[in-house]
């Protein structure tokens, strides 16, 4: 190997010793672990190395080297160098052009995993380096295609070198058509219409003449190796086609196609040329396989030409699909667009028209279940361009005659809805997987047949309804009348069910519902024919379809009648899939807007006694998480009435918590019941609840489960009414969680404030008792760290609710020491802090004082001594701000808050605030005046024994009560914020009493007036007016 000088690039550049990397290489493609294991280590530290990569690369060229260790080269290549590919420390100009030539070796490469290697390889690199440092890649490739091509249309041999050369270049085409039309910059999508200038032409020239040598194919030459190689061919030629059209296809449809016009006509005639090859190759895929069947011939090289032709005839559907995913209104105006949907459909009926073994789930069926399938989704989504009534738009000329919608529908009524002998075996050996997948059906419509057919059908209800409602409203009358007592007529009315239940709301008008359900259903599904559970399930299917899609109110005794009876019947005919699906369609008819509770009363007990029990029966977790929802939702929409069964859902929750393991969604959903429980009822669960937090948030766990835990833990804080319990553990017990994780999660800090809060309105008192130190701790630490700045103002307005709902002589010296009143003091001092968050720190501040102004001296006092900071310092930094931050109070109650706090502090008589009293104090007391002059000036006449605070007239913002709504907080809040002093004090009179006692306080009238002779006559005037008896 020649390695090139390495670049002289930071410190040290190590370069990789050839021999050493050839034999870690060989050691990691060893069977033998303990060498494996020895060498990746060192194969990680070789990465590093300057050229690395271009030996990986020249060793899997190597033919001559052991093929294991060609494809562990190779596969390290792939992996690590196209994300250094650019790297100057790793590669070297020299390097990077000998790999590019080396790519085009493996053209001939017979390992398929190697090849697979390099065509991710050259896509890869081609998207950095074509066409300025690889201008020559695309011709190359497309030089070997051709030399290749010409050889396999005109040699009546089989070369297969030449074969395979030619498989692997049109791969490689393949790969590189792929990575450029995943290009979103400019000079990308400039490439790949470069590109597709380049190759659209002569590809579809290739393509046109290999699709003559396919389509005339008969069944003896279906063993040979040359059909085989030409059906491969002709299949990697489309894919690079179909790649250049569905990349053209978004582009042609705008209405400036620029430079893309030309192309047009070339795409329309590959459309058009697609449509008619498919039809072609699909019958002759037909007529092949049934020959093939009649003469019992299944030699490997015939099975691999119809899975070779099989695979191509589907390409056609893909492409077709793909091109009416990207703009159904477009695809439809197609020239023989819609003629071909027109053709899949018919032979979805010529399927179903034969015997059942000619459909299934192989590439050699007649036909296979994927073909049906690109057929019926196809034929579904052109529907809604067909409907002769269509409001709006332009009209197709497609439209369906009565007579072929009817027709499509009982074929799909009776031949793909129903369901087959595979779903019956698959219900009968894992029910509760079956359930599992029919529940999974929304989501994988589009891969099974039945599921499909539903939807198809839903689409023809909806787009052709004058056709469809009468037919199945005719069907329906004639059904329920017959009797169903063997297997087959009761899968046939199991599947009328369904078309039933999928075309509720086209259905509700003509269907008798009331009737139908006293007089049919209810019988039905108390009958004990060993067959009926197909039944059963399908009528609690149909109830949860009919009453969700809210086609009927679910005010009738006997849905709930009928469910109930499925839901914990245990006799003959029924099983557990009855009971299951019982169970979701309860759920489904409660979560209505239509609910009656009233109705549904005496049914509770049973409901929620049979969901507990089936959550202990059931053995999947995916299960028993589907009927937690169940059990949830009859809790959430019960509300409290569900309180005389709450001891036996708490008691359920620990059997079924335990058995669970790391189970996480289930346990989830077990803590979103107990969170639903404690919401409905108000009860106090603390001995279940504070163990199942305690769990969910420890470590291991919490990654799962934290979001679910907080949400219960919140819930039951705001709906209890003590901390402690008199048995068992009190939500007490979870301050140190909560002060911990206010501490040392960030994550979690925005609800973690939010449950210390709720903690401080059940009983602030207690907790500061036991944790008032720890507590200002886990402040002070959130504030310093890296919260964000909405956490931090959390904290703060938390601290203000702390400061009214305990005395100070519970949390002061707690904040001296923990440093909080400090750091909100060095808040201020700050050069640049959010407006936002200063002005919280105020309100903080103003609430201190408020509550305790001798409080809030000796924190002042302690601060500076703690910070070697003059006293009268500290003083200037909280009175500056307090001015500063008035400006940016916007509403009543907090400007009024700042006056009053400001009277507080200046009843103290210090002298630091008596010095600002004249101008700021004066100015800012008189501008709240004024607001609040402004508006009593609208009611002069009302009684004044009430103080009526005309500033606040509009209800309080609803972010105060924090979502609280529906809880006991929500009356704590409500009671704490009418008797909160910016509520309660008129703001005259209280400064004036502040006033009066800064007089005594400073030393008598002659100093005080020292003070107040400073001020303005005019603004003295302007407070002496306000204080003479005049309201707030």
């Amino acid at each position: 190997m020649n390695m090139a000088t390495a670049p002289k690039l930071g410190p040290v550049t190590h370069v990789v010793d050839p021999q050493e990397l050839y034999r870690v290489i060989t050691q990691a493609s060893s069977q033998i672990p303990v060498e494996v294991q020895a060498s990746s280590k060192r194969v990680k530290e070789l990465l590093d190395y300057f050229g690395t990569f271009d030996g990986l690369h020249e060793i899997a060229a190597n033919r001559s080297v052991p093929l294991p260790v060609r494809q562990q080269s190779i596969i390290q290549f792939k992996n690590s160098a196209l994300n250094h590919w650019r790297s100057r420390k790793l590669l070297s100009d020299e390097h990077r052009a000998r790999t590019r030539a080396r790519c085009m070796t493996f053209l001939d490469e017979d390992d398929d995993t190697i090849a697979e290697c390099n065509e991710v390889i050259v896509g890869k690199i081609a998207r950095q380096d074509y066409p300025m440092n690889w201008p020559s890649l695309l011709a190359d490739i497309m030089d070997v295609i051709r030399t290749n091509l010409e050889l396999l249309c005109s040699s009546p041999n089989n070369n297969p070198r030449s074969t395979l050369v030619l498989r692997r270049s049109l791969a490689l085409l393949n790969g590189l058509l792929k990575e450029f039309s995943g290009a979103k910059m400019l000079t990308g999508i400039k490439t790949m219409a470069n590109v597709i200038h380049q190759l659209h032409e002569v590809m579809f020239a290739y393509y046109s003449q290999l699709a003559t040598m396919i389509s005339a194919l008969v069944p003896p030459v279906l063993g040979d190796r040359r059909t085989a190689d030409n059906l491969l061919v002709a299949h990697l030629v489309y894919k690079c086609l179909v790649k250049m059209a569905l990349w053209l296809w978004p582009r042609l449809i705008k209405p400036d196609k620029g430079e893309f016009a030309k192309l047009e006509p070339w795409f329309l005639q590959l459309f058009q040329s697609s449509t008619g090859q498919l039809k072609i190759l699909s019958e002759l895929r037909i007529h092949l396989v049934i020959a093939l069947r009649a003469s019992g011939t299944s030699d490997n090289l015939t099975l691999l030409s119809v899975d070779r032709l099989t695979r191509h005839v589907r390409l056609f559907g893909k492409f077709f699909r793909r091109l009416q995913q990207l703009e159904p209104a477009k695809f439809v105006e197609l020239p023989t667009g819609n003629e071909i949907v027109l053709y899949y459909w018919d032979r979805v009926v010529q399927a179903t028209n034969g015997p059942p073994e000619l459909i299934q789930d192989t590439p050699t069926a007649v036909f296979p279940v994927r073909f049906l399938l690109q057929a019926m989704v196809l034929f579904k989504e052109n529907l809604a361009r067909w409907t002769p009534f269509r409001k709006g738009g332009p009209k197709t000329e497609t439209t369906l005659s009565q007579e072929f919608v009817e027709d499509a529908v009982r074929l799909l009524v009776t031949r793909f809805i129903p369901l087959k002998p595979a779903d019956l075996e698959g219900w009968m050996s894992d029910p509760e997987e079956w359930v599992n997948l029919e529940d999974k059906e929304n989501d994988q419509w589009e891969y099974e047949l039945r599921p499909c057919g539903e939807r198809v059908l839903m689409t023809l209800s909806s787009q052709y309804k004058d056709y469809v409602t009468p037919l199945l409203e005719t069907t329906f009358k004639q059904t329920i009348m017959q009797p169903t007592v063997d297997l087959a007529s009761v899968i046939q009315k199991e599947a009328l069910y369904c078309a039933i239940g999928r075309c509720a709301t086209r259905l509700r008008d003509v269907i008798p519902f009331t009737q139908w359900l006293q007089h049919n259903l209810l019988a039905e599904a108390r009958e004990t024919n060993p067959n009926y559970p197909i039944i059963k399930r399908r009528i609690a299917w149909l109830m949860g379809k009919w009453i969700n899609d809210m086609c009927t109110p679910a005010n009738d005794p006997n849905i709930w009648e009928l469910l109930i009876h499925l839901l914990r019947d245990r006799g003959p005919g029924t099983d557990s899939v009855v009971r299951l699906t019982a169970a979701t369609a309860l759920r489904e008819c409660i979560d209505t807007l239509d609910f009656d509770f009233d109705v549904f009363a005496p049914y509770l007990p049973a409901a929620i006694t049979e969901l507990v029990k089936l959550m202990g029966e059931a053995d999947t977790m995916e299960v028993k998480q589907r009927l937690a929802k169940s059990l949830n939702v009859v809790i959430e929409r019960s509300g409290p009435r569900v309180t005389p069964h709450a001891q036996m859902i708490a008691k359920s929750i620990p059997q079924l918590w335990t058995p669970a393991g790391e189970e996480w969604l289930f346990k989830g959903q077990l803590l979103v019941v107990v969170a639903s429980l404690v919401s409905a009822t108000k009860e106090s669960l603390n001995s279940l609840i504070v163990p199942l937090v305690q769990e969910s948030l420890s470590p291991g766990v919490a990654i799962n489960l934290d979001e679910d835990a907080l949400n219960l833990w919140l819930t039951a804080v705001r709906n209890s009414s003590s901390l402690n319990s008199a048995s068992g553990p009190g939500l007490i017990e979870l301050v140190p969680l909560a002060i911990s994780l206010l501490s040392n999660n960030l994550d979690l800090l925005g609800k973690i404030v939010s449950i210390m809060e709720s903690y401080l309105f059940v009983d602030a008192p207690a907790v500061l008792q036991g944790f008032s130190f720890a507590l200002m701790n886990a402040f002070v630490k959130a504030l310093t760290g890296q919260a964000i700045l909405t956490n931090q103002r959390d904290i703060l307005a938390c601290l203000q609710f702390l400061t009214q709902l305990a005395p100070a002589a519970l949390w002061g010296e707690a904040m001296h020491v923990a440093g909080l009143f400090s750091h909100v003091v060095n808040l201020l001092n700050a050069e640049e802090g959010s407006q936002n968050l200063l002005t919280e720190c105020i309100y903080l501040l103003a609430r201190i004082a408020l509550a305790d102004r001798q409080m809030f001296l000796q924190l002042i006092l302690a601060t500076s001594q703690t910070t070697n900071v003059p006293e009268a310092k500290t003083w200037e930094t909280v009175l500056d701000h307090w001015w500063r931050q008035f400006d940016h109070m916007s509403e009543p109650r907090y400007r009024k808050l700042a006056a009053l706090g400001i009277a507080s502090l200046v009843s103290t008589g210090r002298p630091e605030v008596l010095d600002r009293l004249p101008t700021e104090i004066f100015n800012l007391w008189t501008d709240v005046f004024f607001e609040v002059k402004e508006s009593r000036k609208l009611a002069e006449d009302e009684e004044a024994a009430a103080l009526t605070l005309h500033w606040d007239l509009d209800q309080v913002p609803q972010s105060y009560y924090a979502e609280s709504e529906d809880t006991l907080e929500f009356d704590r809040r409500k009671m704490f914020l009418n008797n909160d002093p910016v509520r309660t004090i008129q703001l005259t009179d209280y400064v004036a009493a502040a006033l009066q006692e800064a007089e005594r306080t400073c030393g008598g009238v002659h100093i005080f007036n020292q003070y107040i002779n400073q001020a303005d006559p005019i603004l003295l005037k302007q407070v002496q007016d306000e204080l003479r008896g005049k309201q707030t």
